[in-house]
């Protein structure tokens, strides 16, 4: 395997800074043009398509006025998923493409919530429901139908 090809961890470096830019709302245009970058560029980089070296990740920390650990956080958890087994190549549920913009909105708007309480029921809610949704055989979302629409899973 060639160690120059972004890795799980590049991948989730990319997604905390599609994160961030959205947290401060942030196009990917504006952030390309702070850096001096295309757009395409940034893409990339949030798809973990191409890895980021140190002093662009420095760079985009400053701009994102972030620290550079920001970008990191979570990655044990990637590589608790490794050392469990999962292969690079394979489809694991929780590295499986990019985390979508309504993904990334519940995320900002979940971490909002100051009472941990709340969060928790919250949690527990979201986990019954796609429990009780996947055992149901459940239906898949149709990415082109309008939200809320949704085809039978084959």
């Amino acid at each position: 395997m060639d160690s120059k090809l972004p890795n799980l961890i590049d991948k989730h470096v990319g997604r905390r800074l599609r994160w961030r830019r959205r947290e401060l709302h942030l196009s990917q245009e504006k952030l390309a043009e702070m850096l001096g970058v295309t757009f395409q560029q940034i893409q990339k980089y949030e798809r973990g398509a191409n890895r980021i070296s140190a002093g662009r990740l420095f760079e985009l920390a400053q701009a994102l006025d972030a620290s550079i650990a920001y970008f990191y956080e979570g990655a044990d958890e990637v590589n608790c998923a490794l050392a469990r087994g999962v292969a690079e190549g394979d489809e694991a549920p929780e590295f499986t493409g990019l985390i979508d913009a309504d993904a990334v909105d519940l995320v900002i708007a979940f971490q909002s919530i100051p009472d941990e309480g709340l969060r928790r029921s919250i949690l527990a809610m979201v986990r019954n429901s796609a429990s009780a949704f996947a055992s149901a055989g459940g239906t898949k979302r149709d990415p082109d139908a309008p939200p809320g629409k949704s085809s039978q899973q084959d």
